[in-house]
């Protein structure tokens, strides 16, 4: 389905996401985006919705490093905010009513955003969530997980009158910080017309990919490139080190050559100081995707030899005990190993 943009704003999709340019912010205005006969859609930035709109009260139910970012964002463009985190510590100092259990969080929400860590928290979440929301509720589900568990939770959201929506995003938290992720959106068209303006608190370009499962499927394969990309880059990194390049040289060289997309901008810091930098994707959350991107694979008929080989090298490194550490450990873990 190809919608028509809102406006002419184009976000750069730095981090784990999409890129409209080499840099974060490096969108260009007045410009449409076109990919697989989707057109990018911005969305609003904080405080962008409607003129004369009341805003409306939105639940975050996953307050990790993303959600909290979003309910940041919420907070800011004037929504009442109810939060739920399964460790109710994380949920505090938001800026909004922590719930006890997610049915409370949902009870008295226009929109839920959730944003959790895998299938099996999501379906665990789900139990009580769905018992919760009212008749006309628009969930957006923005956690990576398989398409078949989005349809499975559609259908149940459906039942209670209220509708699914996976929006699964692609970027990193300053980019949520910015208003600037992109979201990959599956299900019904008019519902996201209705969501539009919580969604584009946080994410500045938004693509329609069809219905319930769409988003998702797009996550995965946006993550497939983002995962090779990361093995790559830590090989060559250590390659160039190994053969007597200093490595933040070698960074910057390959930051400003034709491999040099957002990602390779946004995780300079990570790399060059990889005992300092913050986790933004732990390694134990990129073998999660590879096993999805596995199981999509497969169920697609499509043969993926370089995922598998990323796959390969990312379960060494959880089985070394980088599992916790930020996905450019990779390099460490090349760095120490001998050839």
């Amino acid at each position: 389905m190809t919608e028509p943009a809102v406006d002419g704003h184009t976000g750069a999709g730095a981090g784990a996401g999409v890129g409209a340019g080499a840099r974060a912010g490096a969108g260009g205005a007045g410009r449409k985006t076109e990919s697989d006969g989707a057109e990018a859609e911005a969305g609003g930035r904080a405080g962008a919705a409607d003129a004369g709109r009341k805003a409306e009260a939105v639940a975050v139910v996953g307050t990790g490093r993303m959600g909290a970012a979003m309910a940041g964002r919420l907070v800011g463009a004037g929504h009442p905010l109810t939060v739920y985190n399964r460790t109710p510590d994380r949920a505090e100092g938001l800026g909004g009513r922590v719930a006890a259990t997610p049915g409370d969080a949902v009870a008295d929400a226009a929109y839920v955003v959730v944003s959790l860590a895998d299938d099996d928290a999501v379906r665990a979440v789900y139990a009580d969530l769905v018992d919760g929301l009212a008749p006309g509720t628009i969930v957006l589900e923005t956690s990576t997980i398989h398409p078949a568990t989005v349809r499975d939770l559609a259908a149940r959201v459906s039942a209670r009158g209220a509708t699914l929506l996976d929006t699964p995003v692609s970027g990193s938290v300053p980019l949520v910080q910015r208003g600037e992720l992109t979201a990959l959106v599956g299900g019904d068209p008019p519902a996201l017309d209705r969501a539009r303006p919580v969604l584009g608190t946080f994410a500045s370009r938004i693509f329609h990919l069809g219905p319930a499962g769409g988003g998702a499927t797009m996550k995965l394969v946006v993550n497939s490139v983002i995962h090779g990309l990361n093995l790559a880059l830590a090989e060559a990194l250590v390659l160039a080190e190994r053969a007597g390049v200093d490595r933040a040289t070698a960074y910057d060289v390959l930051a400003g050559s034709a491999v040099g997309a957002p990602f390779v901008h946004y995780k300079r810091d990570a790399y060059l100081a990889p005992d300092t930098a913050a986790v933004a994707f732990a390694l134990d959350l990129v073998a999660k995707d590879l096993r999805l991107i596995d199981e999509l694979a497969t169920a697609a008929g499509a043969r993926m030899p370089q995922s598998a080989a990323t796959a390969a090298a990312v379960n060494e490194a959880v089985a070394e005990g980088y599992g916790p550490r930020d996905m450019s450990a990779l390099a460490a873990l090349l760095r120490e190993q001998k050839p």
